[in-house]
């Protein structure tokens, strides 16, 4: 497995649906804006995502992945396929009881979620109504997600990454088809996530079978390797959504901080999750699989070669992010979100959300980077001890800000804490001897953070100068293209300049393969 290559293959599908899912959002805030409607179904749609982040797609993916991936190389595919096929078959069966469950529990799961929501007439029963719509989308995706990991397992990454992109496109086809018909646009919104799960399930099932590795449907039974699996979900669920909860967190107290402010944070959330989506995720699918094979391997140096070298990938192009949202924050949330219901004053309220949470962007990234070396050795204890502390100290900053800062105390509380992660991470990592920064790392680090004063400086420039053409509503997305170019032709001049990343460089991670 070529490591930059899996990443550039996810990476470019994860840019396409991120650039769907902005599409997404930007049709939301034109239907439903930032007030009661639009913070009713966000709710409603974190809250089955809460679940396949923290259970099917972080913990199960990253007890399943390690697991495949070494059946795979020690037993062969026929071994693996059985393996997923039966923790396939507990899967489907747990999810159809819990889902039944949360549907009868909802308006109780809602008020837990959101309580804030009952202060305003006639919300909580709308985010209720909505999330009877949206759970079932629970089952569709964390199914996914087994699949993706089977995809991931074997090497082939294009099919599971393009998924979301299915999730975009239909929810926003279902959402204009629909909203002339029912009660809300919010309705229609509802009914569009629930049509994007049987999709992106749909496409997998075919892909699956493409690969070779078709599924079949069998009797669920708790085997030797089945038990061991579901026995690193439980303490890694915590630890693999990290992020998710520290996000429920926000959303629990926002609901309680005013009206609108749950949909600030979404709004400033998206945005911020684009390089994020781009750049961590895709690392961190493409670098478990890698290690997992390389310490099967009895390679532990070239697993550490490949952490450095993802930490390298991922700083070079996250910290530019970083800085960028920082300096033209506002002309971004302006021109992507700032039409119909969504007003010049969402517009001042989400800027400053999507700045604090740019602060932790590259601590998000850098998880996903060093979580692997914890799954892939089957340990998954680890980050949940090391979640536990960041979400504590998030929980404390948000009680702490949540008065002076409002919203945005929350978003910055979500950036200290994924710095937290990022450290104690790091340094257990160093004391077990199962990572060391290289000495190319640290001398890249200084020219990227260089590279990024440059490019922020431009950005300043350009922004000064566009000015005129921003504040214009006929041309301000070709100034804002405009001032990204700008951007990007000076952080591209910099690395060149400074020696942050040489042609040649690339060309050799381009070529490396794992053995």
């Amino acid at each position: 497995m070529n490591l930059v290559k899996a990443i550039a293959t996810i990476g470019g599908w994860t840019v396409l649906s991120r650039i769907t899912g902005l599409m997404r959002e930007m049709l939301v805030a034109r239907y439903l804006g930032a007030g009661t409607i639009a913070d009713a179904f966000f709710v409603s749609f974190r809250f089955p995502n809460m679940f396949r982040a923290l259970f099917a797609e972080g913990a199960f993916n990253a007890a399943f992945v390690p697991l495949f991936a070494g059946k795979l190389e020690s037993e062969g595919r026929e071994a693996a396929r059985l393996f997923a096929e039966q923790c396939f078959a507990v899967l489907a069966v747990a999810l159809v009881g819990f889902i039944a469950i949360m549907e009868m529990a909802m308006p109780w799961g809602i008020y837990v979620l959101a309580a804030g929501f009952d202060d305003v007439p006639g919300k909580l029963a709308l985010a209720t109504e909505f999330s009877r719509i949206t759970f079932p989308y629970l089952l569709f995706i964390s199914l996914v997600s087994l699949q993706s990991g089977v995809l991931n397992g074997l090497g082939r990454f294009a099919a599971a990454a393009g998924t979301p992109v299915l999730l975009n496109l239909t929810s926003m086809a279902v959402l204009v088809a629909l909203a002339p018909y029912v009660d809300t646009a919010g309705h229609a919104m509802a009914w569009g996530v629930f049509a994007s799960g049987v999709a992106q399930f749909s496409w997998l099932v075919f892909s699956v079978r493409r690969a070779g590795m078709g599924l079949r449907l069998v009797r669920p039974r708790l085997t030797p390797d089945v038990r061991q699996m579901l026995r690193r979900v439980v303490p890694g669920a915590v630890g693999a959504g990290v992020y998710q909860v520290n996000l429920l967190i926000n959303t629990m107290i926002a609901s309680q901080v005013a009206n609108g402010a749950v949909s600030y944070l979404n709004y400033a959330d998206r945005v911020n999750q684009l390089p994020l989506g781009v750049v961590g995720i895709a690392i961190g699918t493409a670098l478990l699989p890698l290690l997992s094979r390389q310490l099967k391997a009895g390679e532990a140096e070239a697993a550490m070669d490949s952490q450095n070298r993802a930490m390298e990938f991922g700083l070079l192009l996250t910290l530019p992010a970083a800085f960028a949202f920082l300096v033209i924050a506002h002309p971004i949330i302006a021109v992507l979100f700032e039409r119909g219901s969504f007003s010049a004053v969402d517009t001042d309220a989400v800027t400053p959300a999507l700045m604090a949470f740019a602060l932790g962007l590259p601590a998000y990234v850098l998880v996903k980077v060093l979580t692997p070396g914890f799954f892939a050795r089957h340990d998954t204890r680890t980050p949940v001890r090391v979640a536990l502390a960041s979400m504590i100290v998030n929980i404390v900053l948000n009680l702490i800000l949540m008065r002076p800062l409002q919203h945005v105390g929350m978003a910055l509380s979500t950036a200290v804490a994924a710095w937290l992660n990022v450290a104690l991470l790091a340094v257990i990592l160093r004391r077990r001897g199962f990572f060391t920064v290289d000495r190319r790392l640290l001398d890249r680090l200084w020219r990227i953070l260089a590279s990024c004063l440059v490019m922020a400086a431009a950005l300043a420039g350009g922004l000064r100068l566009l000015e005129p053409w921003l504040s214009s509503h006929l041309w301000r997305v070709p100034a804002l293209a405009a001032l990204i170019a700008i951007g990007l032709a000076g952080y591209g001049a910099a690395v060149l300049a400074t020696g942050a990343a040489r042609p040649a460089d690339l060309r050799a991670l381009m070529r490396r393969r794992s053995r």
